[in-house]
């Protein structure tokens, strides 16, 4: 199933690529920084594959993906910033959110958010989803903007290049990158239920 889903959403990026040149890897980066899973694996592997063909330039290609991903964790910020917050606020009890994790989450992001921008931009997964917490912690908006900017940087170069070496066995590389993907996904759900456990104890405590 999940599978099937990945092999849809890669032909998606592809075809994207394949339609629109550098227009489609930026548009496909946007969408991933949006919190929809869109594989940046594929989409800049693939885009350096056909910079390696001539049909698009190595630095281009580069580039759209870095500024795709900005505009699309800048609408993801802002989607944060100006109705996360009152959502978490209104409804985060009943997955047993409460006010004192939202503050203490703006600690963290005051104190940590400019490298969890920088560093999570290159880690699979928490990339697609790391601007939504910036923004519901009201993370000082330039800093969020340069940390971003920066930090997409090494992840777009190291694909792209990766496919322009690569050329047409650009796949190659999927079965390396998938299993840090499930890893890390694997991480967060059970950080999650740990969550969900730890505060179910302590309410029927």
């Amino acid at each position: 199933m999940l599978h099937a889903l990945l092999a849809w959403l890669s032909s998606i990026a592809t075809g994207m690529i394949e339609t629109m040149g550098h227009w489609g890897v930026f548009l496909g980066m946007l969408i991933e920084s949006a919190c929809i899973p869109l594989p940046s694996e594929v989409i800049m592997l693939f885009g350096g594959f056909k910079a390696e063909e001539g049909l698009l330039t190595f630095w281009g290609v580069v580039w759209a993906g870095v500024f795709g991903n900005l505009v699309g964790s800048i609408l993801t910020f802002w989607i944060g910033a100006n109705g996360g917050r009152q959502f978490l606020q209104k409804y985060g009890k009943y997955v047993l959110i409460n006010e004192k994790h939202i503050h203490t989450a703006d600690r963290w992001f005051a104190k940590y958010g400019d490298w969890a921008a920088f560093f999570g931009r290159n880690l699979p997964v928490i990339r697609t989803f790391i601007s939504l917490p910036c923004g519901i912690a009201r993370m000082n908006f330039w800093k969020f903007t340069i940390y971003t900017f920066l930090g997409c940087i090494p992840w777009n170069w190291a694909l792209t290049y990766a496919g322009f070496k690569l050329g047409e066995n650009w796949h190659a590389i999927e079965p390396y990158t998938k299993p840090v993907s499930y890893g890390i996904l694997g991480l967060l759900i059970l950080g999650i239920l740990y969550f969900l456990f730890k505060n179910i104890r302590t309410r029927t405590a």
